[in-house]
């Protein structure tokens, strides 16, 4: 198949997918017969879900996000420092999307770890998709890109490992993704090079070159779409260089791609 245009709209052009989920749902229960010695059941009504959005630079609108889709071991230095085959190629997993976290937030140091650490990543926001899309085509279906935060409970995803259990609880939990302000690709380009770092306190904690990914953000796109109908509204983070580490409450993150807003949160108890 293809791939599919999907462009969103209204104001911004970024914005039409704010009310996919904002109806509410009513569940009823007329359909089964009641005697009149019944009281009537009440009716369930389950109120409008918000859909999670993020700022646009040199925008009044926002970025409504549909899913969160992560790059597993993108940077060689990463394969290697957690021993990890080189050779495999890209694979996918998901955050709901309602674990994201804006900047200049103060986030809660998550339960059921000890080993809470940080991953620093270039995040593309689509504006269309389809399945099967070309590498050559994939980055006309980019809006545009934000400095995004893969928080992970790593010792909870080394016993799923371990166990060849899914990763959710070690990657999928609340605030575990935090996402900057959003930078249209009509205004930056498609930066496919520059300096993406982390500090934690003032620290330089992960260092690195976006042209030490293995896989492009096209050839991202391209893979991805292979498994998954790419859309408007989706976010992919793309991977993280090397020199992962633990943090704890108390703790301030900077992450910083060059060109890009810097994304800062703060870790409390």
């Amino acid at each position: 198949m293809p791939a599919r245009r999907l462009f969103l709209s209204s104001g911004l052009r970024v914005a039409g997918l704010a009310g996919l989920a904002m109806a509410s749902t009513r569940i009823g229960a007329s359909a089964a017969p009641r005697s009149a010695a019944c009281a009537p059941t009440p009716e369930l009504v389950i109120p409008p879900l918000p859909v999670p959005t993020l700022p646009v630079a040199g925008e009044h609108g926002v970025f409504p996000v549909r899913r969160i889709y992560c790059v597993g071991r993108n940077y060689l230095a990463h394969i290697k420092e957690l021993n990890h085959d080189t050779r495999e190629p890209p694979f996918f997993f998901q955050k709901a999307r309602d674990m994201l976290v804006q900047n200049g937030a103060t986030i809660p140091y998550p339960t059921l770890t000890h080993d809470y650490e940080h991953e620093i990543e270039l995040v593309l926001a689509m504006k269309s998709g389809g399945m099967n899309i070309p590498a050559s085509q994939a980055l006309d279906h980019v809006y545009g890109y934000a400095v995004g935060l893969d928080m992970t409970r790593r010792d909870l995803q080394n016993q799923a490992q371990e166990k060849r259990q899914p990763w959710e609880a070690g990657k999928s939990f609340d605030h575990a993704a935090p996402c900057g302000t959003i930078v249209p690709a009509a205004t930056l380009g498609h930066p496919p090079t520059g300096r993406i770092h982390l500090e934690v306190n003032g620290v330089t904690a992960s260092d690195g070159q976006l042209n030490d990914m293995i896989w492009s953000p096209a050839e991202i796109i391209a893979h991805l779409s292979t498994a998954f109908e790419v859309a408007a509204g989706d976010l992919i983070y793309t991977g993280t260089p090397r020199a992962v580490g633990k943090v704890g409450p108390g703790d301030k993150l900077v992450a910083a791609i060059d060109g890009l807003p810097s994304l800062q949160v703060s870790i409390t108890s």
